[in-house]
């Protein structure tokens, strides 16, 4: 475990938020949290994605690895998650700065901060449109955190 542990720790510090859209701001997302709405969080409370964006519909991911094993504890389970989003995303031509809405599932509202440490690795300013569900369980009790997103780029 530990090995795997420290695996995942090396190629997680590599992971940098993205940088904010520098290229023609007609196509930009633009994230929108009106002064009259409180934040409760480091996301954004609205986004609207440019006409003629392709829209990345990336199924919840769970703490699973390439070859099907399940990471050990919530914090190792949430840094793969989020790897595991960033294959996705790769895959489509799209990283972690063209997300527009994460929905993440945990187990046990003790989590929370572990989900948020392995988010803010990669998920810089401005912040996707996020819900935070606390649930009974997942699809297997050894499953701790599930996240799904949309991107668009």
């Amino acid at each position: 475990m530990m090995c795997t542990r420290l695996a995942l720790d090396v190629m997680l510090s590599n992971l940098k938020p993205a940088p904010p859209y520098m290229g023609d701001p007609a196509m930009a997302n633009k994230f929108h949290n009106p002064k009259s709405v409180s934040l409760a969080g480091k996301y954004s409370l609205g986004c609207e994605i440019p006409p003629g964006a392709r829209i990345l519909f990336v199924a919840g991911q769970v703490g699973l690895n390439g070859k099907g094993k399940l990471a050990d504890g919530i914090e190792a389970q949430c840094e793969q998650v989020w790897k595991n989003i960033g294959e996705v995303l790769k895959a489509a031509g799209m990283g972690y700065g063209d997300i527009v809405k994460i929905v993440s599932f945990l187990t046990d509202s003790r989590f929370i901060m572990a989900n948020r440490a392995a988010r803010d690795k990669v998920i810089g300013e401005p912040y996707p449109a996020s819900t935070l569900l606390i649930v009974q369980g997942l699809a297997d009790p050894a499953m701790l955190v599930e996240i799904e997103v949309v991107a668009a780029k």
